[in-house]
């Protein structure tokens, strides 16, 4: 037999719900508690109701910059340390607990540091009742006149109620009445004194608008999450003092309508909040019991007190509860009490204690990281899935952060100085949770009949009552009284008495009586007919002019209700909108802020920079005066040098002058020893007197040789002296020289780089060139071509010849002489030293080509290279 695959049973589609666009923030409130001593110090201020501002302690003074550091955060509303317990239930609790009568679910948490005032907040102390006790007295004083009897409505075990009729309500009744556990009224109790005098009665309020042709019914439930473990406290379990059992971890389950619960906890129907308060108690004590046993604190646990409201619309007598199970309405309010959201360093836990206080921080982490994605979705435009699951409490409650009911968050905080970190992380997350919307649950009107059912009914009642408590009869008694009026009216009858049977007058007068009666009948029977038919058509008229009323009324309600749904959306709007003003106003101050703090860094820095300037300026004119001073220090050496340099040149030519003047001497001694060899075999010639001899005129250049042969210069006469056009190339590149030579060309063309256009017009070339010799001076060589003509029509030089133009020092060239001049290591002679005749004539031939140059200056010429 082949068998099928079994596959996964297909989800159930969640029901369509109604769109709404319309969405509000989660409402965050802050509550500051008291200092436990006044000499504590405080590291928390009121500024406003709306804006608290955290300051670090004298320890935490400096951050990372050093600087004092002052954080403001924004609330809905803050709570100042003289709030009392009523003006908190007004502003937070009290619209919820409406919404709540109308068919809307609601979220209440309260948030913060272990011993900031949570508990206190929503359970409160006698006298000073929280916000669960007076939400409780606020159910009840408003739907107490219209609840149904007890199990009436029962609940389903999957999150829905079922309405049962009377006679089963009655057998539920009974059995719960036999059961001797349970006492049959619970106002003959005696009161806890722990929750004695929670409420006064001038706090008692109640809610406006409550549906009067409904019943209604109140159930509640207290469950507690410890360790990410759900544990019903009023369920009822053996108590065994021997072997004490744990209690049994509930799980999470989804209904129908895709909404979370937790399967299998026990719901308790309450007609009173004496009772409501009561089961409460019992399941604190419970809780109490189980940390005992368990060696745990109450401290590190989630509590969660819920409220159902279960209604449901009168049938058409305005008697009983309509049984249709489609039209009941469970609306529900959640009232948590979260665990403190320290770090785990400071609860100084170890073993089991550290790892339980670790999963309570997992689960306040996995509440913190659902509202970032949330407001990431919402800011941001993303889908990210928002981790409900990781977590219990995120688990239970994420319908409503889907749309499903308000959420309202109250930050408790202590302003101590020791718990500035956590409340600071606490701050952190209200101001992020404020920014998460929520969409805002749609009506839910429950389709009853026509309205006042219940009002008409018991009016019934009362006239019923009265009317037989005065006749002391049924009220079909007065037909008769009618009757006989009705039969007095009518003409009366003639004596019927017969006188015998002759009497032929007293028939005849009893049937002419008779006939008018019938005539007279006849008539009220018609005009009974038209005043009937008058009034039928009179009431049909009223009828007819109710219902059009009716359909005007109706109409102008429905008018009405858009109008106060505009004006509703108008408010919260101007809600939005100031809220948005407030935020601006904010953030505007905090630029404000930082805007005069960047003004301040700019002053100091401009100032700073003004200061640097002036001192910049003060060191540029040292330095202008130092480069003036330095310049004029300079020039005078430079003059003095120059000075001294011209002395001591003029001095060197001086001797050097002297020099030649002893070697021309000397030639001319050589040149009388030369000649005299050749002239010993000639007549001997009378020798000229010597007054009558010319003194040769001295001069710095040796006399010309009187040899047979004419000497070649070794340099000829520069072509610049010519009439030819020149072009004079000196680079930009070149060093000026004082020098007393200088290349000086009279109508030449000077040019930094040679170009076409100049050669053109000329048809000699100069470069003059620079460059540093052996001995460190500069000497410049003067390089001189002829330009002509190429067959492109271009223009061309060839390079002729170099002129060298050096300078020297004369102190190091007579130095350099000196040593030169002394014997060497060949064993050279010394100048002055005349051996023979050869040694003088050599020396003679060395200074043939002295030249008139002037001492420190060589003349070089290389001639034109001609053909043969």
């Amino acid at each position: 037999m082949n068998r099928q695959a079994k596959g996964k049973t297909p989800r159930r589609p969640p029901p369509k719900k109604t769109s709404n666009n319309q969405k509000d923030p989660v409402g965050v409130y802050c509550r500051v508690r008291p200092l436990g001593a006044d000499d504590e110090e405080c590291c928390i201020e009121v500024i406003s109701n709306t804006t608290i501002q955290l300051h670090a302690p004298d320890g935490l003074k400096a951050n990372r910059n050093g600087e004092f550091k002052e954080t403001q955060y924004s609330f809905k509303k803050v709570f100042g340390i003289k709030t009392t317990q009523r003006e908190l239930f007004e502003d937070v609790a009290k619209p919820l607990v409406e919404d709540l009568i109308h068919c809307k679910n609601g979220l209440l948490f309260t948030y913060g540091v272990t011993g900031s005032g949570k508990t206190h907040t929503m359970t409160g102390s006698p006298g000073q009742g929280g916000l669960l006790p007076r939400s409780l007295d606020m159910i009840f004083n408003s739907i107490g006149p219209y609840q149904a009897k007890r199990y009436v409505f029962k609940p389903d075990d999957k999150n829905g109620m079922e309405v049962q009729n009377q006679v089963d309500a009655l057998l539920d009744r009974q059995k719960r009445d036999s059961q001797s556990t349970v006492p049959k009224t619970p106002t003959t109790r005696r009161i806890d004194p722990e929750f004695a005098d929670m409420i006064s009665p001038e706090d008692a309020c109640r809610a406006d608008g409550v549906d009067e042709d409904s019943s209604y019914s109140v159930f509640v439930s207290y469950i507690e999450i410890y360790n990410n473990y759900i544990y019903d406290l009023l369920e009822e379990t053996p108590f065994d003092p021997i072997k004490p059992k744990p209690p049994q971890s509930k799980i999470l389950r989804e209904d129908q309508n895709h909404n979370m619960y937790v399967a299998g906890c026990t719901e308790v129907e309450v007609k009173s909040t004496e009772e409501a308060f009561e089961v409460f108690w019992r399941g604190q004590k419970k809780r109490r019991i189980a940390n005992t046993q368990l060696n745990r604190e109450s401290s590190r646990s989630h509590s969660v007190f819920i409220v159902k409201l279960a209604q449901a619309p009168l049938d058409a007598d305005g008697d009983n509860v309509l049984q249709d199970k489609n039209q009941v309405n469970v609306s529900q309010l959640c009232l948590v009490d979260l665990a403190g959201s320290e770090r785990t360093s400071r609860t100084r836990a170890e073993g089991n204690r550290l790892r339980e206080a670790g999963n309570i921080n997992q689960s306040l982490m996995t509440l913190r990281t659902c509202i970032e994605v949330l407001r990431e979705n919402q800011m941001c435009g993303t889908n990210k899935m928002v981790p409900y699951r990781d977590s219990k409490v995120t688990h239970l409650f994420k319908n409503y952060f889907d749309g499903e009911g308000k959420v309202r968050m109250v930050v408790c905080v202590n302003p101590k100085a020791d718990d500035y970190e956590e409340t600071l992380l606490v701050m952190r997350f209200a101001e992020m949770t404020q920014e998460v919307e929520v969409a805002r649950p749609v009506d839910r009107p429950i389709c009853g009949f026509t309205a006042g059912r219940r009002q008409r009914n018991q009016a019934f009642k009362d006239e019923l009552t009265r009317r037989l408590e005065e006749r002391g009869g049924p009220v079909d008694g007065e037909f008769p009284t009618v009757l006989n009026q009705l039969l007095q009216s009518f003409p009366p009858l003639p004596p019927c008495e017969v006188s015998g049977p002759n009497d032929d007058v007293t028939l005849p007068r009893l049937i002419e009586a008779l006939e008018k009666r019938h005539r007279i009948r006849q008539m009220m029977i018609a005009e009974y007919n038209k005043t009937a038919n008058m009034l039928k058509s009179v009431l049909q008229e009223q009828d007819s002019n109710n219902l059009s009323k009716e359909n005007f009324i109706h109409e102008q309600r429905g008018k009405l209700g858009e109008k106060d749904k505009m004006i509703q959306n108008q408010k919260n709007e101007i809600d939005r909108l100031e809220k948005k003003s407030k935020m601006l106003e904010y953030k505007i101050d905090i630029l404000q802020k930082t805007t005069n703090i960047y003004e301040e860094d700019k002053r100091s820095l401009q100032h700073e920079l003004e200061s640097r300037e002036q001192r910049l300026q003060r060191e540029m004119s040292e330095k202008r005066r130092m480069e003036s001073r330095m310049q004029g220090i300079v020039t005078d050496a430079k003059l003095k040098w120059e000075k001294e340099c011209e002395r001591r040149v003029n001095a060197k030519q001086l001797e050097m002058q002297n020099k030649l003047w002893v070697k021309d001497e000397k030639l001319k001694q050589l040149k009388a020893i030369v000649t005299e060899g050749k002239t010993e075999n000639r007549q001997p010639q009378r020798p000229s007197r010597e007054k009558d001899k010319v003194p040769p005129k001295r001069s710095a250049s040796p006399s010309p040789v009187p040899t047979g042969a004419p000497v070649r210069p070794l340099h000829r006469r520069s072509h610049s002296a010519g009439g030819e056009r020149w072009v004079d190339h000196k680079p930009s590149s070149n060093v000026e020289l004082d020098t007393v030579l200088q290349a000086n060309i009279p109508k030449a063309i000077k040019v930094n780089a040679p170009n076409e256009k100049a050669l053109s017009k000329c048809d000699k070339y100069l470069l003059t060139h620079q460059e540093v010799a052996s001995d460190g001076e500069i000497q410049t060589k003067l390089i001189k071509g002829d330009v002509f003509k190429t067959r492109g029509g271009g223009q061309a030089v060839q390079f002729t010849d170099i002129e060298t133009l050096k300078q020297e020092n004369p102190v190091v060239a007579s130095s350099r002489k000196r040593r030169s001049s002394e014997s060497g290591p060949d064993g050279e002679p010394m100048e002055g030293d005349w051996t023979d005749v050869e040694t003088r004539c050599s020396v003679a031939l060395e200074m043939r080509a002295g030249s008139n140059l002037g001492p420190g200056y060589q003349h070089h010429g290389y001639s034109k290279r001609r053909k043969p």
